[in-house]
């Protein structure tokens, strides 16, 4: 009975199912949508599909959702960020229940370039395919098809790489800090749960 009690102090749930189904959904789709591009058209536009549903469900969630998932959870100020990296290339970052000042920053990041990327995909899709919800708005508007959708869909493509330059820095900071801090992140946002005793803020 001790060792259990002692158990269930040392574990607390951090990520809800929301967080945890969101972030592997989006890893999986972003993924599918990357590789696949114009050479299977369909799979491609519904994986965008789906990252904006998601990315919805996450701007949602990251007002009302529960106390790690709040975008109020994880906003730092710059100095704080820099801060924590500093700290971090040093090996001497402190630990974080939730998300820490660059994991923050790289949410925050990673969600506006994610709306960007599948918001222009749309945007192609309807000027080059006459194509999704927004062909009958684009319709509307007298332009150069031509010029525009090159225009968009450099922005996109450009989104695209941009947004998985940053999943390697994320995956590169996820090993650094469990390395730092003897603990599998990986392990934590599948079960959710994480050793409660932590100095610092979170």
């Amino acid at each position: 009975m001790n060792n259990e009690a002692e158990h269930i102090q040392e574990s607390i749930k951090i990520w809800d199912p929301i967080i945890r189904i969101f972030h592997w959904l989006l890893v999986s789709c972003f993924m599918i949508a990357y590789i696949t591009e114009e050479d299977f058209i369909f799979i491609h536009t519904y994986s965008g599909y789906i990252i904006l549903f998601l990315l919805s469900i996450r701007i949602f969630w990251g007002l009302l959702g529960s106390k790690h998932a709040r975008f109020s959870d994880f906003l730092y100020s710059p100095k704080e960020i820099i801060k924590f990296l500093k700290d971090t290339l040093q090996l001497k970052a402190p630990r974080y229940l939730g998300h820490n000042p660059a994991g923050g920053a790289m949410v925050f990041i990673l969600l506006i370039s994610l709306v960007i990327c599948t918001m222009s995909g749309l945007m192609v899709y309807g000027i080059e395919d006459n194509s999704g919800p927004l062909a009958s708005w684009l319709s509307g508007f007298s332009y150069d098809h031509h010029f525009w959708g090159e225009v968009v869909e450099e922005v996109h493509e450009f989104f695209a790489n941009f947004i998985l330059f940053l999943v390697i820095i994320h995956i590169a900071g996820v090993i650094v800090e469990s390395r730092i801090h003897q603990e599998n992140l990986v392990k934590a946002m599948i079960t959710g749960n994480k050793v409660s005793n932590v100095e610092g803020r979170k």
